[in-house]
C-alpha cells in the first residue's frame, strides 16, 4: 500500500519507499558470436543484447517465418492439416537440409511442416510456399508482409529457406520477436517445435536443437547454418512462471551455438525473475473529490503489472503515483485519473495510467455550493 502524501503546486502525490539491500547482478555473459539477445517471453523486456540489430543472413532460421505463415493458414482454416501438396520439380531438386521428398508426389501440409520445424528441410519448404503462394518468389512477399505486421522492422526475406541470396537478412531482435509470435499466436502448433525426431520416407532424422536432448526445459525453436551466417540457434525454455528466449547468431560450430545459448539462458534464470507488482483493479490509495456524493475515490491500475526484475529486487522498487489535486465529479469507473511511476536504483521501470476504480457521481446543489466556497477559501489560503 502506498504510505506516503505529500502536497505541492497543485498536485499531491502518494508515494512508498521500501529500504531494502541493494542487489548486485554480474554483468551479462560476453559470447563468441556475432549477434545475440535474451528475451523475456511474456513481459516484452530484453535482459542481454549484442549487435541485436545488425543486419545478419540468417540461414535456416527464415524456415520460422515460413512455419509460421503456414500455421497461421491453418488456424484461420485457410489451409487443412491433411491437405495434399503437389511436390515440385524446384522442390524435389533443392539441396541442403531435406525431408526427402519425392518429385510428383502429394504429402500431407502437417507432414511437411514437421519437416520443415524438425528436419529443416528445403524440400519442404519450397513446396509449402508454392502450395499457399503459387510461387516462392509471391510467398517471399507475404513473408515481408508478416514480418512488417510483427514489427520486424529489420527484415528482409528473399525466399522460405534461408538459402544464401543477396538482400536476404534479418536482426537477433526481429527474430526474437518472431519466436514471441511463435509460441503466443498460434500455441496449438508450438509443441511441434519441442519433437525430437520425424521420420518420413522411411527417414527417421532428429531434430538439430541439440538443447532439446540436454535441457527438458528447452521447448524449440529453430537452427540454422551457411558460411555466411555461421552456426545459429533461437530457443526458448520455461522454467517455473518465466519463459526465455535466446537468439545467437554466428557462432563458430555447431556444438558453441548450443554453449553460448545455454550461457544465456543460465544467466537469465538465474538473475531475473518475474513478479506481481499489482494486481488489476486492486486499491492503490483514495484520492479526495469535489462536488460529488462520495468525497474519496479510489485508485487502481486496469491491468496486472508483471515486470522482470532481478532477483530479489523486489523490495528495492520506488511508486511514485501523481493525481492532479482537484478531482471534481462526476467520475466514471476506469476514467484516468494519474499516473503510477515505478523506479529501481534510480531507472525507471515504467509510467502507468491510473484509472478510477469505482464511479463518482456528482451531488446535488446544495452539496456543491458548500465545495466551491471550501475550494475558493483553499485558493485564497495558497
Amino acid at each position: 500500500m502506498l504510505s506516503k502524501i505529500l502536497s505541492f503546486a497543485g498536485i499531491f502525490t502518494l508515494s512508498v519507499v521500501a529500504h531494502a539491500q541493494q542487489v548486485l547482478i554480474p554483468a551479462p555473459p560476453q559470447l563468441a558470436a556475432t549477434g545475440y539477445l535474451l528475451l523475456d517471453a511474456d513481459t516484452g523486456e530484453v535482459l542481454v543484447e549484442h549487435n541485436a540489430d545488425e543486419q545478419l543472413p540468417p540461414a535456416s532460421l527464415t524456415k520460422m517465418m515460413t512455419s509460421y505463415i503456414v500455421t497461421n493458414e491453418l488456424e484461420h482454416g485457410r489451409l487443412g492439416e491433411q491437405d495434399l501438396v503437389n511436390v515440385s520439380v524446384k522442390a524435389w531438386k533443392m539441396g541442403g537440409s531435406k525431408m526427402f521428398v519425392r518429385e510428383g508426389t502429394q504429402v500431407p501440409v502437417m507432414d511437411l511442416l514437421r519437416g520443415v520445424i524438425i528436419q529443416s528441410g528445403n524440400d519442404a519448404s519450397v513446396a509449402l510456399a508454392e502450395h499457399i503462394a503459387g510461387g516462392e518468389d509471391a510467398f517471399a512477399d507475404v513473408m515481408n508482409q508478416s514480418a512488417r505486421l510483427l514489427g520486424m522492422n529489420n527484415t528482409h526475406f528473399v525466399n522460405s529457406t534461408g538459402w544464401p541470396a543477396e538482400g536476404h537478412l534479418t536482426t537477433a531482435r526481429d527474430l526474437a520477436l518472431l519466436a514471441k509470435a511463435i509460441i503466443e499466436d498460434h500455441p496449438q502448433y508450438y509443441p511441434l517445435y519441442a519433437e525430437k525426431y520425424f521420420e518420413y520416407n522411411e527417414i527417421n532424422q532428429p531434430n538439430r536443437n541439440r538443447l532439446l536432448f540436454r535441457d527438458a526445459t528447452v521447448d524449440g525453436l529453430k537452427t540454422g547454418h551457411t558460411e555466411a551466417a555461421g552456426y545459429c540457434l533461437v530457443a526458448s525454455a520455461k522454467r517455473n512462471n518465466m519463459r526465455l528466449i535466446s537468439v545467437v547468431m554466428g557462432t563458430k560450430t555447431e556444438s558453441s551455438r548450443a554453449a553460448e545459448t545455454q550461457k544465456l539462458l543460465a544467466y537469465g534464470f538465474r538473475y531475473f525473475e518475474n513478479a506481481t507488482l499489482y494486481s488489476a483493479g486492486a486499491e492503490l490509495e483514495s484520492a479526495p473529490v469535489w462536488y460529488g456524493k462520495s468525497d474519496r475515490v479510489a485508485l487502481s491500475v486496469d491491468e496486472d503489472v508483471i515486470m522482470t526484475i532481478p532477483r530479489g529486487s523486489r523490495d528495492n522498487i520506488e511508486a511514485n503515483l501523481t493525481v492532479a489535486e482537484t478531482l471534481k465529479a462526476p467520475i466514471a469507473k476506469g476514467d484516468e485519473l494519474g499516473q503510477l511511476i515505478l523506479t529501481l536504483n534510480g531507472e525507471t521501470l515504467a509510467t502507468l495510467p491510473v484509472v478510477a476504480s469505482h464511479e463518482v457521481e456528482q451531488a446535488g446543489l446544495f452539496a456543491r455550493l458548500i465545495d466551491a466556497i471550501k475550494l475558493f477559501i483553499a485558493s485564497l489560503l495558497s
